[in-house]
């Protein structure tokens, strides 16, 4: 866009501008069947209860999986990165699994640079593949590693080795056992046509690698350690043997399974990166892929001592940061994201603060933005971090710092500084990730309380509020049969689900500052969270892009 016109939004012929607007974002807080496995449910929360008294004009819920957030099926659960972009752009960008998806189906991921840069080195030496063995479709996908092995055969590659990190979050703990066995086929069959194929070293994914928001920097370093230095306290003959040995330690799972090299007959190990080589991280969900980038492409890296820096070519799936240009070179284009709902609003006079703790500030800031670092305008906007817990598992802390997001939020409403204040309450999705129940339902009591402080808030200054959620996860905490009834394991113990789920989350909306006759419209039945970002503009006074999915209000003369 050019001049400053271009950005004007048209005034909503029947809603004020002004009003102050707390947008609350419940990260984890999907809609399920109240049962005991149902942390929402089971919790204390009369604030979310009271509003859900307000269906179906104040309350409803949208779809936040799948197509709705742009992922290629109704079978991909939704994360949180593509649920606030979603949110913050108003349109459905295809994203991640889909964008690679597309790259590999139509060949184009072998036309790109990224992939001629690491084609350089396939004639005299090996390229190693780096990323999540899983079929969870959050991180990285089994399926997309095995049609990227075939390509990259075909296209020349003469060495390939994989380091595989073990999941168990995404997807059932010990699955991590038949997805290696599968991946040993494909490597068997290269093997077969003349391609050096096989998988160099491994580990949990929440132990080795993939750290995120710089939260742990040892757990970049065991990874680093087994993949570059071939340096690891165990030593297996196969991946297969070493997760089946490694899992039957007392309390192991494989997200946390210990780093392991593979080695020849001699000991040695098969596959350290060395100059010369190339590394292609294939996660293509950015958070946990971060780190490593940097420490694989950062020269004046000094976050652990590397102790040997090969001179390699590095690529990712996708591009991870875009503000940072990490890694600068990639394989797949990032989806391009423009007009955001946020930019549009500095642009028509609307001051917006932003906060959340440090494991999902960057959510309510550089998703919402379109994957864009640091504010658009600086003096219309001010975003706040609140450092995160660390060094510990969530549990163990479930309130998190869910009081001290909202208190940041009351102040920023009573300042009356800002017409919008947009948080990120991640209780539920943190800790929901632990598999621990009863944590769970304190971290789901405490997310309730942390709304209540904000919404009295709304209330003082006459405001409104939108009350949302990025994707499920608190509300169901065991894996399902097909019956719908949770599943066991072979000794007759629930299996408890650690992931985000395939429901729908809600919205609310309401305050003394909305105007009456404001209702949620009854012709959107499959709304989305990307319906979100024209409701909050209206709200706000404007109309809408032409191009932004539907608003979910409309405004009925009483």
């Amino acid at each position: 866009m050019g001049s400053t016109g271009d950005w004007k939004l048209a005034d909503h012929p029947k809603l004020p501008k002004g009003k102050t607007i707390a947008l609350i974002v419940l990260d984890g807080w999907g809609e399920a069947d109240a049962d005991q496995y149902n942390c929402i449910h089971v919790a204390e929360t009369p604030t979310m209860d009271s509003l859900k008294n307000g269906k179906p004009d104040k309350w409803r819920l949208v779809r936040a999986h799948g197509t709705a957030v742009g992922l290629p099926t109704e079978d991909d659960m939704g994360n949180s990165e593509v649920g606030h972009n979603a949110l913050g752009a108003g349109r459905i960008f295809a994203q991640g699994a889909k964008l690679v998806d597309q790259a590999l189906e139509s060949g184009k991921i072998y036309q790109g640079e990224g992939f001629k840069y690491i084609k350089e080195v396939f004639e005299s030496g090996t390229l190693h593949l780096i990323g999540l063995l899983s079929d969870g479709g959050v991180h990285s996908r089994l399926d997309q590693v095995q049609l990227l092995l075939k390509g990259v055969a075909e296209h020349g590659a003469k060495r390939i080795r994989l380091h595989v990190l073990t999941d168990g979050r995404d997807v059932l703990d010990g699955s991590s056992v038949k997805f290696a066995e599968t991946l040993e086929e494909d490597l068997a069959k290269l093997r077969e046509i003349g391609v050096d194929a096989q998988i160099a070293s491994g580990g949990g994914r929440m132990y080795v690698t993939m750290d995120r928001y710089e939260n742990d920097w040892s757990v970049v370093k065991r990874g680093w350690d087994a993949q570059v230095l071939g340096e690891a306290p165990y030593k297996f003959k196969s991946a297969v043997e070493a997760i089946k040995t490694l899992r039957a330690e007392p309390k192991a799972n494989d997200q946390y399974l210990p780093p392991f090299v593979i080695v020849d007959d001699s000991g040695k190990p098969v596959g350290p990166i060395v100059d010369g080589d190339a590394v292609v991280t294939f996660n293509f969900r950015a958070d946990r892929m971060v780190m490593a980038a940097k420490a694989f492409e950062y020269a004046d890296f000094d976050k652990f001592d590397r102790v040997r820096v090969p001179k390699i070519r590095y690529a990712g799936m996708l591009q991870y940061d875009g503000e940072l240009k990490l890694p600068n070179r990639y394989l797949v284009e990032p989806p391009e994201i423009d007009r955001t709902s946020g930019e549009y609003l500095t642009y028509n006079g609307v001051r917006t603060f932003a906060c959340s703790e440090t494991v999902k500030f960057g959510h309510v800031t550089f998703f919402w933005n379109g994957n864009r670092s640091g504010c658009f305008n600086p003096e219309m906007e001010e975003y706040v971090e609140i450092p995160s817990d660390s060094g510990i598992s969530f549990n163990v802390q479930p309130k998190m710092k869910a009081v001290e997001i909202a208190e940041k939020a009351r102040d920023a409403i009573l300042s009356k500084k800002f017409e919008q204040v947009r948080v990120n309450l991640p209780n539920g999705d943190m800790v929901g990730h632990t598999g621990d129940i009863e944590a769970t339902v304190v971290a789901c009591k405490a997310a309730d309380e942390a709304v209540k402080i904000i919404l009295d808030a709304v209330e003082q200054v006459g405001g409104i509020y939108v009350v949302t959620a990025d994707h499920g996860n608190a509300e169901d905490m065991v894996k399902r049969n097909k019956t719908g009834q949770p599943a066991l394991d072979k000794s007759g113990n629930i299996q408890i689900l650690t992931s985000h789920t395939l429901q729908p989350v809600p919205i609310a909306i309401g305050g003394p500052g909305l105007s009456p006759g404001v209702r949620f419209r009854k012709d959107l039945p499959s709304g989305g969270l990307a319906n979100v970002a024209a409701t909050m503009i209206n709200l706000h006074g404007f109309e809408a892009p032409a191009d932004y999915e539907p608003s979910l209000i409309e405004v009925v003369d009483n």
